[in-house]
């Protein structure tokens, strides 16, 4: 199974935490969207599999028309193999999401929507810049679900001044208005984004370690008691409603990144294409990719591995670090796992290393530990 990533580099404003490549003035969009297809074209043959899932991301693809999505989707149907009834999941913000624009995605392949809700209280909504309001976040899932049955919503933890009983009433929101699938993250600062900055300058308060792990905590008991199964470090599912993409891209199956900025993994190499909406546009003009690549060792196989085994309720299998790396990998690793199984962080059970429940907001760590280096 493989799948496919379109990313929609344009947003209405700029989120104070955001770092993804995107811009704001869409004086290109028409250019951009050929472009697209364009590298759908030039790229036919680097998908060996079918293609079972196409997720459009971003910047803000729910400000793509019906029509620009069909000939992206066209596109895509034109030169590689799908499967019946993809997934095909579209990311959307709340205040795109008018009844009749949820009637119009309706009619479209589409068949997921994936909301960035992030939080269903105004002063968090405006720390973050984000586009909509509170009403507007609420509201938007109530519209959807005449409509879709498979809707996902993000929700971010971690903010500076969330309490822990916001950070739960966010949560009871979500399950009351019975979302099946929640991704849930924890607030970062990244480099050079307008949060770093108000952090620096003392505008806002500096995100608290202790503060997001408490917040986690408080989201595995939520969700566990009703009947959410936690498969992925951020990722919650009702039964049958796992995220296909983001399944398949913690499995380690081959996808394929399209647009400015997008990284595609064929199993051997990882690339990415150049961040840079006017140089892409004008790569794809003159038919050539600009693109980056590099070819995985064993040892960063290896590595990606654990990295995205011990993320997810699968775990790490011994058995496959013997069959795909070798002996040696796996006595490595269970002498760098040594002191995480003592401290109770890992568990080793049915020859597979799982991260615990104590262990999970701080699995990245854990898994760096693990990690072997050339």
């Amino acid at each position: 199974m493989a799948g496919i990533y379109i990313h929609i580099p344009f947003c209405k404003q700029a989120c104070h935490y955001c770092d993804f490549h995107f811009s704001t003035s869409l004086k290109k969009r028409d250019e951009m969207i050929n472009a697209i297809c364009e590298e759908l074209m030039l790229r036919k043959t680097e998908l060996q599999g079918a293609v079972q899932t196409i997720y459009f991301g971003g910047g803000t693809p729910s400000l793509l028309t019906a029509e620009e999505i069909q000939q992206i989707l066209e596109a895509v149907h034109a030169h590689f193999n799908i499967k019946p009834e993809p997934e095909i999941t579209l990311e959307a913000n709340p205040d795109d999401l008018t009844e009749d624009r949820i009637k119009e995605l309706a009619k479209s392949p589409i068949n997921r929507l994936s909301i960035g809700v992030q939080s269903f209280f105004e002063e968090d909504l405006q720390l973050m810049n984000r586009a909509h309001n509170a009403n507007e976040a609420h509201e938007s899932i109530i519209k959807c679900k005449a409509y879709f049955e498979n809707i996902s919503v993000d929700l971010i933890y971690g903010i500076p001044g969330l309490t822990k009983e916001r950070w739960l009433q966010n949560l009871e929101t979500a399950v009351s208005l019975e979302v099946p699938h929640l991704s849930c993250y924890a607030l970062t600062v990244e480099p050079k984004t307008a949060l770093e900055k108000f952090i620096q300058n003392g505008t806002i308060t500096p995100v608290e370690d202790a503060l997001a792990e408490a917040h986690y905590q408080l989201l595995l008991d939520t969700l566990e008691a009703e009947g959410y199964e936690n498969y992925e470090f951020s990722n919650f599912g009702k039964e049958g409603y796992r995220s296909q993409n983001n399944t398949a891209y913690w499995e380690g199956k081959p996808y394929l990144g399209i647009g400015p900025s997008a990284h595609s993994y064929d199993g051997n190499r990882r690339s990415w294409n150049i961040s840079n909406n006017a140089k892409y546009i004008k790569s794809m003009n003159q038919e050539t990719l600009p693109i980056e690549r590099e070819t995985l060792s064993q040892t960063d196989k290896f590595n990606e591995y654990i990295m995205t085994g011990l993320r997810t309720q699968r775990g790490v299998s011994l058995e496959r670090v013997t069959t795909h790396f070798g002996a040696n990998y796996k006595e490595t690793l269970l002498k760098n796992a040594h002191v995480h199984l003592q401290d109770g962080l890992l568990i080793l059970a049915k020859n597979t290393l799982t991260v615990s429940r104590k262990g999970k907001f701080v699995s990245d760590g854990i898994a760096s530990d693990l990690f072997l280096v050339n």
